[in-house]
């Protein structure tokens, strides 16, 4: 008989070890994600994604700090204590994504919400580990015990920041994903209240049984429908009907249309409005073509970077001396939907697949501009703006550097370079650092209704002057016109900069910082 008893308590002992182990585990790898959803989340809203991530770290690591420090006047019921602290870790860090959604989209306290969210989660998982090491030191010696919570803890971690940029993000984004490890951290609780319900207590037991299967059923309802809760935030978020939307690995992307107005918008900005988006087409590809053509070229190479909606690429075609348009742009699946969206290749007029001429080929544009060894007539950079760390590293003096060896040697580069109006530093930031690169520079602008007061910059290291080279325009445009060519290159007073303007570097992306606060200041 004591040789069974020996035996079930060896068992016992084992389940009650692993039943410990997978908290830490767990505990490990939800704490991590919780950290990069509410991260990305904010990014997603407010740009500047190097800001976000640094604050989102120090928020938590403080509020870790905190937990931990409070965990020591916790001397009695620490399983009841962390069974507590993990429902109300799981319920918060499931809906934390959907909460933040709702704080942008109907609240102006957005910003206020993330901070809250982040030292609350913070906090809860500050107190996991002292508790997991504690409760396993009666069945370890305390050395043993807190080799196996970090070693544990520390591979959860590892596993979540593989998964979250392979699978979470690109197949579930983080809406999905929040709500799903919300359930996964419900599982700690209910795991531990089935396995030592004698230790907390009944009541207890029965109390957290209740609460998890609620909030489980919360969360699991969250989960089911949550295509429905994104439809419906984006038509309370985007005007007109939500034709399109989905999550990449690298943007969110939504496709509405309000009566004749098809637009598009990438990770929450504006690419274009079909009311007025010729504007802003035609600026962008039809002043550096008028160049080439004054200079008597007749076999045009051109590269765009970016545009993967088709719409510069249709501009370009409207001319015979194009011989070769290669397009690169990051996100296939954009590239997909100016293919095949019947909506958008009416507007393209199926620029993307009707001419032996044009090549699309997925890539990152710097690193196709590192590769790349053929030479091109005009560069386009049609790119969006430079509101995060990886789009601003593309209005840097290396990236004009690099799209500069691209060109021939009369060649001409062109790039949108956002709004004078609400952008003013970064729009001369962007002039700036173009002419560091290049010898003949040449700033102008428009009004695109949608956009506002737009900004481009073409350059070349061949002296050009695209005021008069404008005035070969001949029934290829809907709004540009030669005898109103010289509005596009006068600047009023108050779109001239104020203060010095710096360039903009890799070492040193100073555009993010004047785009961020030219923006801010216009969205009060």
């Amino acid at each position: 008989m004591r040789g069974e008893s020996a035996v079930t308590s060896d068992k016992a002992r084992s389940r009650d070890i692993f039943s410990l182990v997978y908290a830490v585990f767990t505990a490990g790898l939800c704490s991590i994600v919780y950290e990069l959803l509410i991260a990305t989340t904010v990014a997603y809203f407010e740009g500047d994604s190097v800001k976000y991530f640094s604050l989102t770290i120090g928020l938590y690591m403080a509020s870790m700090g905190a937990g931990a420090f409070v965990s020591k006047f916790i001397q009695t019921d620490l399983l009841k204590t962390l069974i507590g602290a993990e429902i109300l870790l799981g319920f918060l860090g499931g809906a934390s994504v959907p909460v933040l959604y709702v704080a942008f989209s109907h609240t102006d306290l957005f910003l206020e919400t993330y901070v809250v969210l982040t030292l609350l989660i913070g906090f809860l998982i500050g107190l996991e580990i002292p508790f997991l090491t504690r409760i396993l030191e009666r069945y370890n010696s305390l050395r043993v015990s807190i080799a196996h919570v970090l070693s544990l803890d520390y591979l959860g971690a590892l596993v979540a920041t593989l998964a979250f940029p392979l699978v979470l993000l690109p197949f579930f984004g983080v809406f999905k994903s929040g709500l799903f490890f919300g359930l996964l951290n419900m599982s700690i609780g209910l795991l531990l209240v089935w396995r030592f319900p004698t230790q907390i207590g009944k009541p207890a037991a029965g109390l957290f049984r209740s609460l998890s299967v609620l909030i489980i059923l919360a969360i699991a309802g969250g989960l089911f429908t949550a295509n429905i809760s994104l439809k419906a935030w984006n038509d309370s978020v985007y005007d007109g009907r939500v034709l399109f939307t989905k999550r990449t690995k690298y943007q969110q992307i939504v496709l509405t249309k309000y009566r004749d107005d098809l637009r598009l918008y990438l990770d929450g900005n504006l690419q274009f409005s079909s009311i007025d988006e010729y504007r802003y087409h035609e600026a962008l590809v039809h002043v550096p073509l008028a160049v080439l053509r004054q200079h008597g070229r007749k076999r045009l190479s051109l590269l765009f970077l970016g545009g993967g909606d088709g719409l510069a690429v249709r501009e370009a075609l409207k001319y015979d001396e194009i011989a070769r348009v290669t397009l690169i742009d990051l996100d296939p699946e954009v590239t997909r939907i100016a293919r095949e969206n019947p909506h958008v290749t009416t507007l393209n007029e199926n620029s993307l697949t009707k001419d032996a001429r044009v090549r699309v080929i997925n890539a990152d544009a710097y690193a196709y501009l590192k590769s790349a060894t053929n030479l091109y007539d005009l560069i386009v950079a049609d790119l969006p703006d430079p509101n995060n760390t990886d789009l601003a590293r593309l209005y840097t003096r290396e990236f004009y550097r690099l799209a500069k060896s691209r060109l021939t040697p009369d060649g001409l580069f062109v790039t949108q370079a956002t709004s004078p109006v609400f952008a003013r530093r970064a729009f001369w930031g962007i002039r700036k650092t173009v002419a560091d690169e290049f010898t003949h520079v040449h700033p102008y602008h428009l009004l695109v209704p949608s956009f506002g007061d737009w900004g481009f910059v073409v350059a070349s290291d061949k002296e050009f002057e695209p005021k008069t080279a404008l005035s070969t325009l001949s029934g290829k445009t809907r709004y540009l016109d030669p005898k109103s060519s010289d509005a596009l290159f006068m600047f009023g007073k108050d779109l001239l900069p104020e203060k010095p303007i710096e360039s903009s570097s890799l070492d040193r992306p100073i555009v993010l910082n004047y785009y961020l606060d030219g923006w801010r200041y216009w969205g009060r």
